[in-house]
C-alpha cells in the first residue's frame, strides 16, 4: 500500500504502486510493503522518535517482526521534498530519486544494512539499479555527494 501525504512531481501513485511491485520482488522481498510519502518535519519526527536522531533524512525502513513476515514484510517511509531536493542537486527528476529510496529501502527490509555489511548492500543496490533502470544509488553517491550525505543517515 501507498500513501501520499506529499505529492512528487511526476510520480502518479499508480506509476508508485507499480514500481513498489517491481522492486518488492527484484530485492526478493516477501510479504507486503507500505510505502509512505510524507513531509520533511513528519520524517524528523520518525527519525527523532525510531533512531534518536533529532533530523530529518529521506529514508527510513521499518521491518516487520520476525513472526509477521511472510505475509508483512515492512514499511518505508520517505520524505518527498529531501527527494526532490536531492533530485534536483544530482540532475535527475523527483519520480527517478523516489524510486531509488523505495529500492534502498526494500533493501533495509531485505535485511542488508550498508552500515556494517562491507559493501555487500551496496554492490546488490547497484545490481537491481541497472537492472531497473535508475541512476546512481543512494550508498554510492553518499560517499561522493555532501548534500545527499547530510540527509541520509
Amino acid at each position: 500500500m501507498v500513501i501520499v501525504q506529499k505529492r512528487v512531481a511526476e510520480l502518479t501513485d499508480l506509476a508508485l504502486n507499480r514500481f513498489v511491485t517491481r522492486a518488492r520482488r527484484a530485492a526478493g522481498v516477501k510479504g507486503k510493503v507500505n510505502v509512505l510519502l510524507t513531509s520533511s518535519a513528519e520524517m524528523k519526527s520518525l527519525n527523532r522518535r525510531f533512531r534518536g536522531k533529532d533530523k530529518p533524512t529521506d529514508v527510513l525502513s521499518f521491518p516487520a517482526e520476525p513472526a509477521a513476515k511472510q505475509q508483512f514484510a515492512g514499511e518505508i517511509a520517505i520524505a518527498a521534498e529531501i527527494a526532490a531536493q536531492n533530485a534536483r542537486s544530482l540532475g535527475h527528476s523527483p519520480a527517478q530519486e523516489i524510486k531509488i529510496l523505495v529500492l534502498h529501502g526494500m533493501l533495509h527490509l531485505r535485511g542488508y544494512d550498508h552500515e556494517c555489511d562491507n559493501g555487500q548492500m551496496a554492490r546488490r543496490e547497484k545490481q537491481l539499479r541497472a537492472q531497473l533502470h535508475l541512476p546512481l544509488g543512494l550508498i554510492e553517491r553518499t560517499n561522493t555527494e555532501p548534500t545527499a550525505r547530510k540527509r541520509h543517515s
